[in-house]
């Protein structure tokens, strides 16, 4: 059975499980206080071209959006994000728990625009009983988005602009954080991201860990006690050297930005016999999710022999389906689908 469902439905890359083999025996410090997750933190400090930025080491993404908004969100606060955002869709209320409204924007094509943030903004602040009203206090989004789209360069400056008028943060949402930032055509870089944003992260667990995000503070202003907060928010592990270890090996030799590029260019095999076959693209996606509409028909078929993401229903006939290439999809394997499209 082929799956294309997801980026996530391997182990990890065999550079790290070659690493974790050698070093199994190893002992080191608990929590991330050791040798290899400083050794991580600085390539990815490199990387970003933040030499000052606080790098943490957690366990997964919707622990990792729950902990940073709820650290950087003041208790009267939401966070902003686009009502396809995966922190509004697909998190389980895990914010709300938190007692943060998330407060939704329209999107386009997955992405929120700062012309309807400022106007949403100017709009509460312009509203005489606003202080019985939740604040937006965190602006979040995610690059590549829920549907695989990309901010542009100018997009993100602007989304700053209205942050800092606003006095919001600005979180970004990286779980495939490579995908996006090898994609043809984008103007955006890592070091654009620590330029613009308060604090992002790194996605490992869809781009070649066996799990694990890395959080970047890149002006060092984490909140007092993040550790603390990290722990409370049970995203801290114990063991925490083999997140660092995960990390200091894809930040090696521009090893996680070579197998993201990977998973785009067989995103780009599959799309282009896509159109050449009659299918309908439902957006177009530069990275490695790619959006179809077919009908029910055409998708039992398929299922009989690859697993698809489900996106979301078109019509009562029509549905909008996901194939998602990941760091370990073979040139085998797209050749396979490519016979059954």
């Amino acid at each position: 059975m082929l799956s294309f469902e997801n980026d996530y439905c391997c182990g990890a890359h065999p550079s790290i499980l070659e690493r974790l083999a050698a070093t199994n025996a190893t002992q080191h410090p608990g929590y991330g206080s050791d040798d290899v997750c400083a050794a991580a933190a600085e390539k990815i400090r490199r990387a970003c071209a933040s030499p000052e930025a606080d790098v943490r080491f957690l366990v997964g993404g919707t622990q990792t959006n729950q902990t940073v908004i709820d650290a950087i969100t003041p208790p009267y606060a939401g966070v902003v994000a686009a009502d396809t955002g995966h922190v509004n869709v697909h998190e389980a209320g895990a914010i709300e728990a938190t007692r943060h409204k998330v407060l939704t924007l329209p999107h386009h094509n997955g992405k929120i625009d700062a012309a309807e943030l400022r106007d949403y903004c100017t709009t509460f602040y312009a509203d005489g009983n606003y202080e019985h009203m939740v604040f937006p206090g965190t602006v979040y989004i995610s690059h590549p988005t829920e549907y695989g789209t990309l901010y542009t360069l100018n997009e993100l400056e602007a989304l700053r602009a209205v942050c800092d008028r606003f006095g919001m943060k600005l979180f970004l949402d990286g779980a495939r954080l490579g995908y996006g930032l090898t994609a043809d055509g984008t103007d955006v870089t890592l070091q654009d991201i620590g330029r613009l944003t308060d604090v992002f992260y790194i996605g490992g667990t869809k781009v070649g860990a066996l799990f694990g995000e890395a959080v970047v503070f890149p002006k060092n202003d984490a909140p007092a006690h993040f550790l603390t907060l990290i722990k409370q928010h049970g995203a801290l592990l114990a063991k925490g050297w083999l997140l660092g270890l995960q990390f200091d090996t894809l930040f090696e030799n521009d090893r996680y930005m070579t197998i993201a590029r990977h998973a785009n260019e067989a995103a780009a095999r599959i799309r282009t016999v896509l159109r050449e076959r009659g299918y309908t693209l439902t957006m177009e996606t530069p990275t490695n999710q790619i959006f179809i509409t077919m009908d029910n028909e055409t998708i039992a078929r398929l299922q009989e022999h690859v697993r698809l993401g489900f996106m979301e229903k078109a019509d009562d006939t029509h549905t909008v389906m996901r194939i998602c290439t990941a760091w370990s999809t073979t040139d085998e394997q797209v050749d396979e689908l490519i016979a059954l499209l």
